[in-house]
């Protein structure tokens, strides 16, 4: 639903190509979509939602956003999707609003808070302050929604300390899951205005793997799931993308730098240095590596040199090193 419903354009948005979407759904695009969706959804999966994002949905005119919802209602009512997701601004909340859609099968609301310092959001033309981001947070679990909140980091004005500042602000409001998006500089913004007067400076790649490992570690560590890290892949995204943090698999590699942590934090306990066997669970293998190996070479420049043996009784994102043949070695979390 590319940006319908916002009063205003933010900085960085062009939800065109965020969401390779032109035109705007309508009844028969929902059950279009929740029809291809149901033909390739597994019998074993066991949690599927509809979801509406892209725009401000609850901003969006009355009728219009009764008709989407009502057209997902025979879908919800079946066995195999739990509910209806949606993604709005946080001044954009009211008992009202809320009220409508709980009748209407909503179980998720996100709030794109993007940044908790106000000189930030006013800078990048968000249109709300960090105090409705609170206030709609409160209302929403108190109808007991799942609430969801996003954050950006490297926006105009901001700073890694503004960034991890928001993310601790953010978890006192006790979210169920988070977004978290790199800002990346697209094609027909005001940021890539910004950036062509050089009035802006995005975060170099290397650093923002490094506070968004920080900010995945902060938020999981408090059992807030992070279910997004990162700007979705396409093609419209990769023909606007000017500058800035994006890569199709930007959540591995943060996860690959936690986990390079991990290990240099074991290596330290280790007598010997020089040969350390590494159980990990199966599913962290890939991040345990690294992207093109980078863990493995940055290992052996610590005098580490390592034997990964895939074990599933390792928790996923732990690492355990082995002390010796007879003994279990000391494990370490990512998280």
């Amino acid at each position: 639903m590319p940006h319908i419903g916002c009063p205003n354009k933010c900085s960085f948005c062009n939800q065109n190509v965020i969401t390779g979407k032109n035109e705007i759904p309508h009844k028969k695009d929902v059950e279009d979509a929740c029809e291809t969706a149901l033909k390739h959804l597994s019998r074993n999966d066991a949690f599927a939602e509809i979801a509406f994002f892209g725009g401000s949905f609850t901003a969006i005119d009355r009728d219009y956003m009764v008709e989407l919802l009502d057209a997902a209602q025979p879908y919800i009512k079946g066995e195999r999707i739990s509910g209806i997701r949606i993604s709005t601004r946080p001044d954009a909340i009211n008992d009202e609003i809320l009220t409508l859609l709980k009748e209407k099968g909503v179980t998720s609301i996100e709030l794109g808070a993007q940044s908790m310092d106000d000189e930030v959001l006013k800078a990048n033309m968000r249109g709300h302050t960090s105090q409705d981001v609170v206030i709609s947070s409160k209302l929403i679990k108190k109808y007991k929604f799942s609430l969801g909140l996003q954050m950006m980091t490297g926006l105009y004005k901001s700073t890694p300390n503004k960034d991890i500042e928001t993310a601790q602000k953010l978890s006192m409001l006790k979210p169920d899951t988070m977004r978290i998006y790199p800002t990346a500089i697209l094609k027909n913004t005001y940021l890539a205005s910004l950036y062509e007067k050089k009035v802006y400076t995005p975060y170099s790649f290397d650093d923002s793997i490094e506070l968004c490992a920080e900010l995945l570690q902060f938020f999981e560590s408090r059992h807030i799931k992070v279910i997004r890290l990162g700007l979705h892949d396409s093609e419209s995204l990769k023909n606007d993308y000017i500058e800035g943090v994006y890569h199709p698999s930007f959540r591995e590699l943060c996860l690959s730098r936690l986990f390079y942590k991990a290990v240099v934090k074991l290596s330290e306990d280790l007598e010997d240095k020089r040969e350390v066997e590494f159980h990990i669970n199966p599913k962290d293998i890939s991040p345990f590596i690294g992207n093109k190996k980078e863990n493995i070479l940055k290992m052996k420049e610590i005098g580490v040199i390592p034997k990964i043996v895939q074990d599933n009784s390792v928790p996923q994102y732990e690492i355990m090193a082995l002390y010796n043949e007879s003994e279990r070695g000391k494990m370490s979390p990512c998280f």
